[in-house]
């Protein structure tokens, strides 16, 4: 089973100015609800081949993804693999200058494969919780942004 889902906000910022705040691991704390830390695991950070553990607080305790840079041409975009106990997806993220203070920001994700019973239950039965979350962390991320 996969699951594939597309969120995209639009920022009222000019798009170097959206991507260097979207990109700095110092502030994944103020729009990323959860978020614990992040760790440079092997390769140069943000260049492809990169992996990185990502600890979140998650409803049941605390979670950890190991994120992977497949590729990276900011300002206009990165795919990454996040890989977790329970499932792996690709995200890829995407920023296309609209005007000269505005930003359109674009997510898509595709969940490649879930691991366990009850999490290929829930994501039958409950695909939008998933689009959900990413939705609420783009919407967090503008508030962040142009606060």
């Amino acid at each position: 089973m996969t699951l594939k889902y597309t969120c995209s906000i639009l920022i009222n910022l000019p798009i170097n100015q959206v991507v260097d705040l979207w990109n700095n691991e110092n502030h994944f704390k103020e729009w990323q609800d959860g978020f614990i830390a992040i760790e440079h695991l092997s390769g140069t950070p943000h260049t492809p081949g990169a992996k990185s553990r990502i600890r979140l607080k998650g409803p049941k305790g605390e979670m950890e993804l190991i994120e992977t840079i497949q590729s990276i041409d900011l300002p206009h975009q990165k795919t990454a693999l996040y890989e977790h106990k329970h499932m792996t997806n690709t995200q890829v993220t995407k920023f296309k200058r609209l005007s000269a203070n505005q930003t359109e920001y674009t997510t898509e994700v595709e969940y490649l494969q879930f691991n366990g019973v009850l999490i290929k239950i829930f994501a039958r039965l409950f695909p939008n919780k998933f689009k959900a979350q990413s939705q609420k962390w783009m919407d967090q991320f503008k508030s962040f942004a142009e606060g």
